[in-house]
């Protein structure tokens, strides 16, 4: 029997999840602050200058994250064409010259006035997965199909990808394949064409090491050894790990840091991780982790228990943009990845990453309303199990049962 999503009664939304997503922006908050003052009074002569702008960001994103759990997520997937295809123009738009805003060697965001700028790579995140969420859970009988299943798949994710890489934005561009291979292996893919795509990718990834120069080679050789040049391309990944070893457990308290006066390079950004681990230690950043953790944890089981394909599809899509994100930042400050400029959601200072982030949790939540208990997971109190089905045994021949009579009665 097919459950809609109408008939459901709506349940509360899974505050857990809430809960730790308001405990990483009132961290990001105070860390946002903390990393940015003296940047702040040097260049703007306002020590408060990110704070304020990353707390209309909040304000903004946490108004988006109640419409997003109020409105029925049904309703987005009607949308969902025109979402993608909006998210793909904006990406175009910002590679014309004079409408994409250069900074730091990549063109990214399109700048909407003197403050407002807009990164269509975060807007993209979202629309893939929406619109792969209702693609795939529409072709559930032929997702396993090279024709009509891997290869389709695979040009729409590689448009997306080519978009995005050509700002250029690795960090962003790997999280948006990782992503949607996560949906796509849901939806029930074929494990040999997960295999191709993954050879695939290792393939292009050689290819790109071979070729590289420029910046991207010199990140490289940073991984391998950031001390051989830390006066030069080492610099970001040597002053960030200095910064995680000074903390030491407990840090040197909030505010404390010594990093962030202009050794960490965009110390309120991408590297707002380290700044964490110097001034509230080790514990901070496995309490950060932990966080992040959870939001994992109730966005997956969100997807296991909503009620339609398109929902589990959608929240594990959600699921996996969040956690990815974060754990791909905090693998580049820790070198345990090649450095590439990519926020900590709900911690770094960001607009778009801080809105679409929440949007991303909002939606999450609205699934979570309209969630069904699996049976083995149903308490006994309100659990009824099906009836039994008693298997009726055909009657036998009536020929045959008038001698089985006459014999045992012989």
């Amino acid at each position: 029997m097919t459950t809609h999503v109408e008939d459901l009664d709506l349940r509360k939304p899974d505050y857990l999840l809430l809960a730790s997503t308001i405990a990483l922006l009132v961290l990001g908050t105070l860390m946002v602050y903390s990393a940015s003052f003296a940047v702040a009074h040097n260049e703007f002569n306002d020590d408060a200058y990110f704070l304020v702008r990353q707390i209309i960001w909040d304000v903004i994103g946490g108004i988006a994250l109640l419409l997003a759990m109020r409105v029925s997520y049904k309703r987005w997937r009607s949308l969902s064409l025109v979402i993608m295809v909006l998210a793909i123009a904006l990406l175009i738009l910002v590679l014309v010259p004079g409408l994409g805003f250069r900074s730091y060697g990549a063109t990214r965001w399109i700048k909407l006035g003197p403050i407002v700028q807009v990164q269509p790579s975060e807007i993209a995140k979202l629309a893939i997965v929406l619109y792969l969420a209702d693609w795939l859970s529409r072709r559930s009988s032929i997702v396993g199909g090279f024709f009509k299943g891997l290869l389709p798949f695979a040009i729409i994710v590689g448009l997306v990808a080519v978009l995005v890489e050509f700002q250029p934005d690795l960090g962003t561009t790997a999280i948006i394949v990782a992503t949607a291979g996560c949906v796509f292996f849901v939806a029930g893919a074929n494990l040999m064409h997960i295999a191709v795509l993954a050879s695939g990718g290792a393939t292009a990834g050689v290819i790109l090491l071979a070729h590289l120069s420029g910046y991207r080679l010199e990140r490289i050789k940073a991984f391998l050894d950031p001390w051989s040049d830390i006066q030069g391309s080492g610099w970001h990944t040597a002053q960030g790990l200095i910064a995680l070893g000074s903390g030491g457990p407990l840090g040197h308290g909030l505010g404390n840091g010594l990093q962030k006066f202009y050794w960490v390079p965009n110390a309120h950004t991408d590297a707002i991780f380290v700044i964490i681990g110097e001034e509230l230690g080790f514990l901070g950043c496995v309490g950060v982790l932990g966080l992040f953790a959870v939001i994992a944890w109730r966005g997956f089981l969100i997807a296991w228990r909503a009620p339609d394909a398109f929902g589990r599809l959608f929240a594990t899509g959600l699921t996996c943009m969040l956690t990815l994100q974060a754990l791909v930042n905090m693998a580049v400050t820790t070198n345990s990845l090649p450095y590439t400029g990519i926020t900590l959601p709900f911690v770094s200072f960001g607009g778009s990453s801080t809105v679409i982030s929440l949007i991303a949790v909002g939606l999450l939540l609205n699934v979570s309303r309209y969630a069904v208990r699996r049976p083995a997971e149903a308490p006994d109190d309100d659990y009824e199990p099906p009836p039994a089905i008693v298997e009726v045994q055909p009657r036998a021949h009536t020929a045959t049962s008038r001698r089985v009579r006459k014999a045992r009665y012989a």
